[in-house]
């Protein structure tokens, strides 16, 4: 069941996600004694882990913590690199118990995409925090998504509106400074999450929600994000903005 909870700010909705994830991060840990979770990056993210950073009665080195994706070529050091994100905005602040990052720079991208998926094949994902990108990618997995490989990461080329948004959120000066391509987790293994915490505020993501989101919208390779209507407990969380196009 595909859940959509929309607020009034981007602050709020930032909010909003991080107490629902809040909540199910405790009473798994609670459950089972601890949590394998899945972090996404990206400027949608922002209020989110703030948030969720500061909320209580989480007991973070109960948890264990697995990286969506990351772009093939760049050293953890670089102002775009997702580890260094998730370093400064999330691992840092919480401390969380087990932490397993790709390594975008490894010398053998595959090597790497393969020895992140073994880890990962090892624990059910408890949550998955993820976001929608303005071309409609789930993760890095962009449009046509592969919907069908049983991979648990993937290699993906990234196409013009992607690398264009990555230009748009500050990251890189110019198109020609983004990378082609990247490591991701596939569609597959993020619908394998138990359950799936998806944060996207602001205007410029409006189209993509309408298009994954509303709902007569098809579940189709070339909207990846609508293959969330088939989770069976996936929570949106939308600002006025992003769901603007949404009606009803």
């Amino acid at each position: 069941m595909l859940e959509i909870r929309v607020s009034s700010t981007k602050l709020e909705n930032g909010r909003a996600a991080a107490e629902k994830a809040a909540e199910v991060l405790r009473g798994v840990i609670t459950a089972k004694k601890k949590a394998c979770f899945v972090a996404a990056t990206g400027a949608s993210q922002f209020e989110f882990l703030d948030f969720l950073c500061r909320a209580e009665g989480i007991d973070w080195t109960r948890t264990e913590m697995f990286h969506l994706d990351e772009y093939i070529g760049i050293s953890a050091n670089h102002p775009a690199s997702f580890r260094k994100y998730l370093m400064e905005r999330l691992i840092s602040r919480v401390h969380p118990g087990k932490i397993h990052l790709i390594e975008g720079d490894a010398p053998n991208s595959d090597a790497e995409r393969k020895r992140i998926s073994k880890l990962i094949s090892k624990e059910p994902i408890d949550v998955a925090f993820v976001g929608i990108g303005e071309n409609g990618h789930l993760a890095f997995n962009d449009p046509p998504a592969d919907f069908e490989t049983e991979e648990p990461y993937i290699i993906v080329n990234l196409n013009e509106k992607c690398r264009i948004q990555q230009v748009g959120e500050g990251w890189f000066h110019s198109v020609d400074e983004v990378p082609k391509a990247a490591i991701s987790m596939s569609t597959k293994q993020i619908m394998k999450s138990n359950s799936i915490i998806c944060t996207c505020p602001d205007k410029r993501k409006a189209e993509a929600v309408r298009d994954c989101r509303s709902k007569d919208a098809p579940v189709t390779p070339m909207h990846p994000s609508s293959i969330l209507k088939q989770h069976d407990k996936c929570y949106v969380f939308l600002d006025k903005q992003s769901a603007s196009l949404l009606g009803r």
